[in-house]
């Protein structure tokens, strides 16, 4: 359904009157990833270290300074390739909208991307009547069709967004998602911004409309615990690079790449009285404006070794499925006695 293929987004940094380019912030440095048809894949890493500028770019609410992001889609013929696939990173700006029809985001933030002045009839409905899909009477009862299929129902239709609970506007803001019927869904962060109690229904809710309507989704959070259980394959990312790519089981079960190790014993344990042992990295994450030489990740990693420093690892296949940027994965014992643990603690077998 999705192609990526080396996505780069830098952002210059200038300086002086004459606001010349001194740097670039490398937020996003050659990604690639595929997300197959109602597929659920997920990006995994610290804040800081991309994922929200992928799904913008990926979106085209940012142009992407280089690389492809191809969509299989029926759309915009005439833009397609020999195999197919259309390119949003070089589609002309004029034709992105009708591309939104297939393609839609759930932001991070429901209070900053619901528009206040809007009643959550409006705001619904109004991607129907920006696409012309149907009359007044058609985008009424397709606004009372999503609400009830996200939860809510026409008590909400003449509430504004300040009238509602967290977890009830994240809800408008995936009906908001739906109105288009797409085909794929850029979900950045859905449940970070909500309370631990609302995730949960949030997530179920995603879960079930997923399934109902067989959608494909790109998922994106840092917290891993929900990754296990929303996604089916994920990625894990450090400082604008992917670092591993594999089957979400199958990584937490055991990691190749020192980061993903460090990253799953941070899960958090709820038994308080239970020992867990973690894995803890020295150092500060790297600018984005100014990477270390060699492996990003070398100054943090506790196997590093002379050439971390001077070559960067490339994102190369090992078994079957799993891709992993790091020169020694085969021969790392990432301590697989504490991934037992890690398991045990999400309740996966």
């Amino acid at each position: 359904m999705l192609r990526v293929e080396h996505l780069f987004k830098y952002y210059p940094v200038t300086a002086g009157l004459l606001k010349r380019k001194v740097a670039d912030v490398r937020a996003v440095d050659g990604v690639s990833f595929e997300v197959g048809q109602e597929e659920t894949f997920a990006l995994a890493g610290e804040s800081g270290c991309g994922k929200t500028t992928v799904v913008r770019s990926i979106a085209r609410l940012v142009d992407p300074d280089g690389g492809q992001v191809l969509l299989k889609t029926d759309l915009l013929k005439e833009y397609h390739d020999a195999e197919g696939w259309l390119d949003l990173a070089t589609l002309p700006a004029r034709e992105t909208k009708a591309v939104r029809r297939e393609l839609q985001v759930v932001f991070q933030d429901p209070d900053s991307s619901l528009n206040p002045r809007f009643t959550i009839r409006n705001i619904v409905g109004e991607p129907l009547v920006v696409h012309r899909l149907g009359g007044r009477r058609e985008i009424a009862e397709r606004v009372d069709e999503l609400l009830r299929l996200v939860g809510l129902d026409s008590s909400h239709l003449n509430r504004f967004p300040h009238e509602l609970s967290g977890g009830q506007k994240q809800r408008v803001g995936i009906a908001r998602a739906l109105a288009l019927q797409p085909k794929l869904i850029l979900a950045d962060e859905p449940v970070s911004a909500l309370d631990m109690s609302i995730q949960g229904q949030i997530l179920n809710l995603i879960e079930d409309l997923r399934d109902k309507l067989g959608l494909t989704m790109l998922f994106i959070a840092h917290d891993l615990s929900v990754l296990s259980h929303i996604s089916e394959r994920m990625g894990v990312m450090y400082v604008g690079n992917l670092v591993e790519v594999g089957a979400t089981t199958a990584l937490f079960r055991k990691p190749l790449h020192p980061y993903s190790e460090a990253l799953l014993t941070a899960i958090p344990q709820p038994d308080p009285k239970r020992k867990v042992e973690r894995v803890i990295l020295e150092g500060q994450v790297p600018s984005p404006l100014n990477k270390p030489s060699g492996c990003p990740f070398h100054p943090r990693c506790p196997y590093r070794q002379q050439r971390c420093e001077a070559e960067v690892p490339e994102l190369r296949l090992l078994g079957q499925d799993r891709l992993v940027a790091c020169h020694f994965a085969e021969e790392l014992d990432l301590r697989g006695s504490l991934q037992s643990d890690v398991m045990g603690r999400l309740g996966l077998s």
